[in-house]
C-alpha cells in the first residue's frame, strides 16, 4: 500500500495550539503518513502509510524491505529533504533534566532510555548479530569487513544477503524489547556498523505499528527516520519526504484532537494570560506580540477576562507572526485571525486593533512589530524559539538576535513556553536517546486518552508528531529544524539578553493545577528555578517562565 504525495513543514507540540471558544480551533504540529505495519501485513490503517522517494525514483515504506535499497553503504549523513520550509522552532540543550534515571512506581512504560543498562543490552544485541552473521556469511566472507562488520561492495553482496533472513533475526533476539532495539539500531548507525543496521531494520519492520502501543506507534516513525539518515548519503538520497497533505479542515481537526486530549498548548497559554494579566492589568493601552499566533484563541480567553476588569477594559492591540502550517489550517493569512479576534473583542466591547507580519522570526525586525509610545508591551514565545537557529547553525544567530530585539522594544514581561527537551546540539546518538525518551512519554501521555485503533488519533500522530521525530534523527545542519534547549540554557540566554526574570505567583500555578484536572494524573507539575515544570510520569515535557 503506497501512496505519494506532497508535504509541507515539520513542527511538534506546536499543533497543541488552539482551544476553540466559539468553534473547533487546534494547535499547530507537523504532519506525516506511515503505514501500520503489523507483522509486515498488508493491511493498513486508512490514509496512514508513508514512503521515501529517492533520488532514482525508488520508493520506501514501512512495509518495504531494505533490500530494495541495494545495501547502500553508509557514509556521513547530511541533512537531506525531512526540513521545514517554515521559521525554526523547536528548543535546544542544556545540562539539567527534570527526567529521574530511577522508574517511578506508577510508570508502567520503564525508565528512561538514557541507562546504561539499554546501551549494555544494544552492545550484547550486537554480538548476537555477529553471531548471525558468521553463521549466514561463514567467517571467511569476503562481503564483511572483520574490523567492523562493515559491507564491502562486490555482486556477491547482494547475493550473500538474500539469506539474512528476517525471521531468524526475529528468533535470534527474543528476550529484547523493541525500546533496546532501537537503541540498538541507533548506536550502531552511529559505529557505522551497517550489518547490524540493516539487520535491526529488518527485525523493528516486524515489531513496529502505528496503531500499537506508545512504543510501537514511536518506533514507526524512529524506523523511517533511521531510514531517511542512512539513504542520505551514497546513491540513493531522500529528497523529499512524501506525505499526503491535508486538508485545511482536516489538519484543523486532527490539532484540536490533541489539543483536546492532550494540556501541553494549555500549559501555554493558561500560564502566559495570567502572568500577562497580572502585569498589564491596570494598564490603559495594551499592546500583545505574539510570535506563534496560529488561531489567536488564546487571546479571546484574555480579551474576555480584561472586558471584566473594574473601572472599564482597556484598548488592545495585537501584533501576530505567522507561520506556514497555521496559514494552511486555518485556510488563509493573519487576515482571518484578525477579523475572527475584531469580532470577538467587539462582543465585549473592548477597542481592538490587529497588526499581522507574515514572515518568520528570522525576518523580523524592530520596525515589523510596530511599538508605539504610551502603550504597555507584552511578548509571547510559546514553543517557537526551539525552531531559530543559533550560533552553533548560523553566524547570524537568530536566537540570540531575537531575544536582544525583543528586549530593545521594552517590554513589561515576556512569556517563554518550550518543551523540555536537549536536542540542540548534541551529538546524534545522545540526540537520537533523547528523541526516544521524550516522544515515548508524549505517546504514552497520547495513549491514556484515545483507544489506540483510533483512526482520528493516528492521523493526529502522524500530521503533528512524527514528522519532528524524523527531522531530529535524519538530519543536520540548517536542515534540522528541530532544535531543543533546556530552561536552564534559555535562562542564561535571556539572561545574556539583558532580561531577569519575572517571579511566577501561585495564581499562575494554581490556574495550571485546575487545567490539569480535566487530564490524566499521571501528569505533574512542579516549580523550580523561578519556572514551571509540565510532565509526564517522571519526564519533563515543557517549561513556562516569565521575563522583563
Amino acid at each position: 500500500m503506497r501512496t505519494s504525495a506532497k508535504h509541507k513543514n515539520p513542527a511538534t507540540i506546536r499543533g497543541l495550539y488552539d482551544q476553540p471558544v466559539k468553534e473547533n480551533d487546534p494547535f499547530y504540529l507537523s504532519r506525516i503518513q506511515m503505514l501500520d505495519n503489523n507483522a509486515c501485513s498488508d493491511t493498513g490503517v486508512q490514509g496512514a502509510n508513508v514512503s521515501f522517494q529517492t533520488c532514482k525514483d525508488q520508493v520506501f515504506t514501512l512495509e518495504s524491505s531494505m533490500a530494495g535499497a541495494g545495501f547502500v553503504a553508509y557514509d556521513s549523513p547530511s541533512a537531506v529533504s525531512i526540513s521545514s520550509s517554515r521559521s525554526p522552532f523547536s528548543p535546544r540543550g542544556s545540562q539539567s533534566c527534570l527526567s529521574d534515571p530511577r522508574p517511578s512506581p506508577d510508570n508502567t512504560y520503564g525508565s528512561p532510555y538514557s541507562g546504561s543498562s539499554v546501551v549494555d543490552d544494544s552492545n550484547k544485541l550486537k554480538h548476537k548479530l555477529r553471531e548471525l552473521e558468521l553463521s549466514l556469511l561463514g567467517p571467511e566472507s569476503d562481503t564483511v569487513d572483520s574490523c567492523n562488520g562493515c559491507f564491502i561492495t562486490g555482486d556477491h553482496q547482494a547475493a550473500s544477503m538474500a539469506s539474512f533472513n528476517c525471521a531468524q533475526l526475529v528468533d535470534l533476539v527474543p528476550k529484547f524489547n523493541l525500546k533496546q532495539i532501537l537503541v540498538a539500531c541507533g548506536q550502531a548507525l552511529h559505529d557505522d556498523d551497517m550489518l547490524t543496521v540493516t539487520g535491526l531494520m529488518h527485525v523493528l519492520e516486524k515489531m513496529v505499528s502505528v496503531s500499537g502501543e506508545p512504543i510501537q506507534r514511536l518506533g514507526a516513525y524512529v524506523l523511517e527516520g533511521l531510514r531517511a539518515r542512512l539513504e542520505s548519503s551514497g546513491s540513493n538520497i531522500y529528497r523529499a519526504l512524501k506525505c499526503k497533505e491535508p486538508t485545511s479542515s482536516e489538519l484543523m481537526s486532527y490539532m484540536h484532537i490533541l489539543f483536546r486530549i492532550c494540556p501541553y498548548w494549555k500549559f501555554a497559554y493558561t500560564s502566559g494570560n495570567v502572568v500577562i494579566k497580572e502585569v498589564l492589568e491596570y494598564e490603559g493601552k495594551i499592546h500583545i506580540i505574539d510570535f506563534q499566533i496560529a488561531q489567536g484563541t488564546q487571546w479571546m480567553f484574555l480579551i474576555a477576562a480584561l472586558a471584566k476588569r473594574p473601572g472599564g477594559p482597556p484598548s488592545i492591540r495585537i501584533t501576530g507572526i505567522d507561520d506556514s502550517q497555521s496559514n494552511h489550517a486555518r485556510g488563509g493569512g493573519l487576515h482571518i485571525v484578525g477579523q475572527r479576534l475584531s469580532e470577538f473583542a467587539r462582543s465585549y466591547n473592548v477597542s481592538f486593533e490587529f497588526h499581522d507580519a507574515a514572515m518568520s522570526g528570522c525576518e523580523i525586525q524592530l520596525e515589523h512589530l510596530k511599538v508605539q509610545p504610551g502603550e504597555a508591551l507584552a511578548v509571547n514565545l510559546p514553543y517557537v524559539l526551539h525552531h531559530m537557529p543559533d550560533e552553533s547553525v548560523s553566524i547570524w544567530n537568530h536566537r540570540d538576535r531575537l531575544l536582544r530585539l525583543v528586549k530593545s522594544s521594552s517590554p513589561k514581561v515576556v512569556t517563554l513556553t518550550e518543551q523540555e527537551s536537549n536536542t540542540n546540539t548534541s551529538p546524534f546518538f545522545s540526540r537520537y536517546l533523547e528523541t526516544l525518551d521524550y516522544y515515548s512519554a508524549m505517546f504514552e501521555s497520547i495513549d491514556v486518552a484515545c483507544p489506540r485503533d483510533d483512526k482520528q488519533r493516528i492521523n493526529a500522530e502522524q500530521h503533528c508528531v512524527a514528522r519532528d521525530i524524523v527531522n531530529m534523527i535524519a538530519c543536520e545542519g540548517p536542515e534540522r529544524v528541530e532544535r531543543h534547549e533546556l530552561h536552564g540554557k534559555w535562562r542564561s540566554r535571556f539572561m545574556m539578553a539583558g532580561f531577569s526574570q519575572y517571579p511566577l505567583s501561585s495564581s499562575v500555578t494554581m490556574a495550571v493545577r485546575d487545567m490539569l484536572k480535566e487530564y490524566d494524573h499521571n501528569y505533574r507539575l512542579e516549580e523550580r528555578e523561578g519556572a514551571l515544570y509540565l510532565g509526564w510520569v517522571n519526564r519533563a515535557m515543557a517549561t513556562f517562565s516569565a521575563w522583563r
